[in-house]
């Protein structure tokens, strides 16, 4: 009778024994800049603004040294979505500028790979540690929002225009960045768009509209091994409108697939700079991750 309880009481045990609880988390990924954020330190958001606002639930800054080319710095990205986004835990994804080449390049040549399940808990290196020696394909994935993303690359590097000619600079031109991987191949994960139209004079080298950085063409997703002139509607001179969601542009240019404009700046009032404090058109992404980021 005795050895009977016991074996009731361990049934039972083991049928209210919870199972791990998934976590939601949102990863940033910056773009170009001078090399200074801190690799592996998932807590250093310098290149974004203060840590304290708000940006996402369980926000990660991944870092890496955006001076130099992708494919040498993109196992930092990979490292961050093993970290947090296999076995029971889920991302949302927000990128700026080269980090949309960062995440594309992730997806597009590592995303159908095995990837074992992380527990969450990264080292120094930010490399987190297996959890029961499983793998997965790819990573779970929510969604990606893109601001201003250099995935079609910029005219200025093509020209030359940046005074630093860091390597990243040769991953920039227009044709070198459309080439370097499939940008079809996103897993089936939507990336939402959001293309500033707040350029300057010394932009005019940019084809269409721009935020002085990068144009419609990249911003927006469109397709093809080269850029073209995409506008705002009614404005003149340009190759067609840069059309919202995942229309073609309106001379039938289509987008890559999975790629949708979910904020065209019609009033011109984003350029591409966060300027360390959220700002410019990485404000609105900030603020749709918040909203519907869980």
């Amino acid at each position: 009778m005795k050895k009977l309880l016991y074996a009731v009481v361990f049934a039972l045990t083991v049928l209210v024994v919870p199972e791990a609880s998934a976590t939601n988390y949102t990863l940033w990924i910056h773009g170009k800049n001078g090399g200074g954020t801190q690799i592996g330190n998932y807590n250093d958001f310098s290149n974004w603004g203060p840590s304290s606002t708000a940006a996402g639930v369980n926000k990660k800054a991944v870092n890496w040294n955006g001076s130099q080319q992708i494919g040498g710095q993109n196992g930092y990205i990979r490292n961050a979505l093993d970290c947090f986004c296999t076995g029971d835990n889920w991302c949302t994804i927000a990128v700026h500028s080269a980090g949309n080449l960062q995440i594309g390049y992730a997806l597009a040549l590592h995303g159908g790979t095995a990837r074992y399940k992380k527990n969450a808990t990264p080292n120094a290196s930010g490399v987190c540690g297996n959890t029961d020696g499983t793998t997965q394909t790819g990573w779970n994935i929510r969604r990606v929002y893109v601001a201003s993303g250099a995935g079609g690359g910029s005219e200025l590097a093509d020209a030359g225009e940046w005074a630093v000619k860091d390597p990243i600079v040769g991953d920039l031109v227009t044709t070198t960045a459309r080439s370097m991987y499939d940008h079809n191949a996103t897993r089936a994960k939507t990336f939402y768009m959001y293309a500033g139209a707040k350029g300057t004079f010394y932009a005019a080298i940019l084809d269409g509209q721009d935020d002085e950085a990068v144009a419609y063409h990249s911003t927006g997703g469109v397709s093809g091994s080269s850029g073209g002139a995409y506008c705002n509607p009614g404005d003149w001179f340009c190759d067609g409108t840069l059309n919202t969601g995942t229309n073609a542009c309106s001379n039938g240019k289509a987008k890559w697939s999975y790629h949708s404009v979910a904020l065209r700046d019609d009033a011109e009032a984003y350029n591409h700079h966060g300027a360390g404090n959220w700002a410019g058109i990485v404000g609105p992404v900030r603020a749709d991750v918040v909203k519907y980021s869980y």
